[in-house]
């Protein structure tokens, strides 16, 4: 979600859509003493669409109209649906855009989306989002917060795709690869949603559907690709949080496609609505119907845009849509018809979610004034591990790091922000915060000085370093650019309105200064995507990663500075040394070098890169039979020992290369991971799954997914550019 134009138009957009919903003290009114039911619409014995079509029965169209924004509530009737909230990395209800607006809640706060795909680790990430999903409904039905702006529907995860390292919301989403990123969105889904049978914890409403990744002009450009790569790598990771996480709702994105807005594009029918089954909310971006007048230019008015967005197949208005909608009804542009057929789909989500039951047959209605669960250990807790799994390892010469607390007296801490923790639009505000300085502090304790500096003014850097042990030197962007809405003054910072017009880093300078006073420097680049920092990398002995926004960044960073957690987190975009090095901005066809699927040229580092602590070693891979068919699938299996003196985790990756296929495929393509943990000496056999529909490509001529018969070759190992084991298995159709 976003917004465009002059700052007033933006606050009146942002107060537009963020109203929030009725006070919710029951879920629904109108069951008598004797249980019978003053409507059918509140018999929960009743089939689904029973109750809907008696609902949309007894409704006036102002209601129905009412209902099309994002709170489908009907006071007459009894019926108090949720709203939106923002969730990328926690519940937003505060935080730098004010989510809370006058009444902001704190919430557990974890790594932005880039971070969270760091870690790698589909469990851990599943926790998270079920931590979210517990407080989004802890704060809806917890009597203290009523008050407060609160909602079921999460606007999360982000499914899109960073196929340019420039794109200003790269922070937002997993990484570059079709198949990871629905591998985390399907598991980020399941977490929000809970595993109920019946009902959901929240709703899951993945965003931004399809192809967005550009900030400048995304009101009204176009991405242009084939029917390929359309469903081979765009819809990709929306089709798997729908079909296998069981998501049902989704966002449309600003951005035409092919020539076609998304708000209008036939896609939504006949793609994720008749062929995965999507028939939940569709929603519009915020602002988004306008911009079909303002921006696209497609409709002369807003009548016509609201009718055909309507027709379009989405049934929620992130925008002043109230007086366009009933235009378009009194000029005969759309119909109550056409109005029920989307709210159907919007009641199907809060039937979902419980909210038209007797709260006694909803488990989830029991979380609630039981306590401030972001203040338990145990959130801080999981905060903390999965900052901790998160931080990527890139350089470690002569084993520079874990430092040696004991054997130091003195560390100089460096950098504009390493006393904060850098907060980016979407999220919320943390019960607290740990800066990588006060991380550091912590973990060294008084028989060790720290020293900071937030620069290199009048040379403090250079003598601080010069006088300390070791140099901790903290970069990176700032998530909001630290401006107004659609500015960014530092070139390589982005956000949301603004792509970055370069990827190199300009407090690289500072790393020069003080590396050169002292050579016992470690990088701590804090990004919330891909740098071109090659004079670092080819100087500094020791650079770790990490992205923004964590409440316990600090500490998980200290952690594994000092080596009480050994880093395992893998990078999930090819970080290019070079603009040069990459097509245009708004070429979409990544077969012209986007991702590492098509990369020609040496990257700074590769997709799936990532250092460890300690060594592994890989042998004996088998696989359960030689030969595999469209409809089958075979076990991957391979045995990894940790051969070093500390324990760690291990990030098996496995890719395969079509070695005979009559199409254009990629270079390789990842097609299973997993994250273990081994003690020093242990050995482990891991296993990993491959199915014959993963080989399939889209047959343009038959318009459906097809096998080949092919020989492919199966390739493990450690990043993308580090293969360790390989074997080639006959493919049949």
């Amino acid at each position: 979600m976003g917004f465009k134009l002059t700052a007033s138009l933006a606050v009146t957009i942002f107060l537009a859509f963020i109203a929030p919903p009725l006070p919710c003290s029951s879920f629904i009114t109108g069951a008598g003493v004797d249980g019978q039911y003053k409507y059918p619409f509140q018999n929960p014995d009743l089939p689904a669409e029973e109750r809907i079509t008696n609902l949309l029965s007894l409704m006036t169209i102002d209601e129905k109209v009412e209902c099309l924004g994002t709170n489908p509530s009907v006071p007459r009737l009894g019926v108090k649906g949720a709203g939106h909230m923002e969730g990328i990395h926690g519940l937003a209800v505060g935080g730098p855009a004010k989510w809370g607006r006058d009444a902001p809640v704190p919430t557990t706060t974890f790594p932005q989306g880039y971070g969270l795909g760091e870690t790698w680790d589909t469990e851990i990430l599943r926790e998270a989002a079920a931590v979210e999903g517990y407080e989004a409904r802890y704060i809806f039905q917890t009597e203290k917060y009523s008050k407060s702006r609160s909602g079921l529907v999460i606007r999360s995860p982000n499914a899109d795709l960073g196929r340019d390292p420039r794109w200003g919301r790269t922070e937002e989403c997993y990484g570059e690869d079709p198949y990871f990123n629905g591998t985390m969105v399907t598991a980020f889904v399941k977490g929000l949603q809970g595993d109920n049978p019946k009902y959901w914890q929240a709703a899951s409403l993945l965003k931004h559907f399809l192809a967005n990744s550009n900030e400048v002009g995304r009101d009204h450009t176009s991405s242009n690709f084939d029917e390929r790569l359309l469903r081979e790598y765009y819809s990709v990771p929306f089709r798997m949080g729908i079909e296998e996480g069981g998501g049902r709702a989704f966002m449309a994105s600003y951005n035409a496609v092919n020539g076609t807005p998304m708000h209008i594009n036939p896609i939504l029918k006949t793609v994720a609505v008749g062929e995965w089954g999507e028939d939940g909310i569709i929603c519009t971006d915020g602002g988004g119907m306008k911009l079909l007048v303002n921006g696209h230019k497609r409709f002369a008015d807003y009548a016509h845009a609201s009718a055909a967005i309507i027709k379009a197949g989405i049934g929620q208005f992130l925008d002043d849509y109230r007086a366009p909608v009933h235009e378009a009804l009194k000029e005969n542009l759309l119909t109550e018809s056409d109005i029920d057929k989307v709210l159907r789909n919007t009641f199907r989500v809060m039937l979902k979610l419980g909210l038209m039951d007797p709260t006694a047959l909803v488990p989830y209605t029991s979380i609630k004034d039981a306590g401030d669960p972001w203040l338990t250990e145990k959130n801080k807790s999981l905060a903390r591990l999965v900052t901790e799994k998160s931080i990527v390892l890139l350089k470690n010469a002569n084993n520079q790091l874990p430092l040696d607390r004991q054997a130091l007296k003195s560390v100089a801490v460096i950098g504009p922000y390493a006393d904060e923790v850098l907060l980016d639009w979407y999220s919320g505000t943390p019960p607290y915060t740990v800066t990588p300085l006060a991380g550091i502090r912590n973990k060294v304790g008084a028989n060790v000085e720290v020293k900071y500096a937030k620069g290199n003014e009048n040379g403090e850097a250079v003598r601080l370093a010069r006088s300390s042990d070791a140099a901790i030197v903290v970069v990176g962007n700032h998530p909001t650019c630290d401006a107004g809405w659609n500015q960014c003054p530092v070139a390589s910072n982005g956000k949301e309105a603004v792509d970055r017009r370069s990827i190199t880093l300009e407090q690289e300078e500072l790393i020069k200064q003080v590396f050169e006073a002292n050579p016992k420097t470690i990088v701590v680049l804090r990004a919330s995507f891909p740098y071109a920092i090659n004079w670092t990398e080819e100087h500094v002995p020791a650079i770790v990663h990490l992205a923004n926004n964590s409440e316990e960044e600090g500490n998980a960073l200290a952690d594994v500075l000092f080596g009480d957690y050994n880093p395992a987190g893998r990078l999930t975009q090819t970080w290019p040394k070079s603009l040069e090095q990459l097509p245009p901005m708004m070429d979409y066809d990544i077969r012209h070098g986007r991702t590492y699927m098509y990369f020609k040229d040496e990257p700074l580092y590769p997709f799936g890169y990532g250092l460890s602590y300690t060594t592994f070693a890989y042998s004996n891979l088998r696989t359960s039979s030689n030969s595999l068919h469209s409809n089958g699938s075979i076990i991957v299996s391979m045995n990894v020992k940790n051969t070093g003196q500390r324990a760690g985790d291990e990030v098996i990756e496995m890719y395969i290369k079509h070695l005979d296929s009559k199409v254009e495929r990629p270079l390789k393509e990842l097609r299973g991971f997993k994250r273990i943990a081994l003690q020093p000496g242990e050995t482990k056999t891991v296993t990993l799954e491959l199915k014959g529909k993963q080989l399939a490509y889209w047959n343009t001529l038959e318009h459906r997914f097809m096998v080949e018969n092919d020989n492919v070759r199966l390739m493990i190992g450690s990043s993308s550019a580090d293969i360790k084991l390989s074997k080639t298995i006959r493919v049949m159709r």
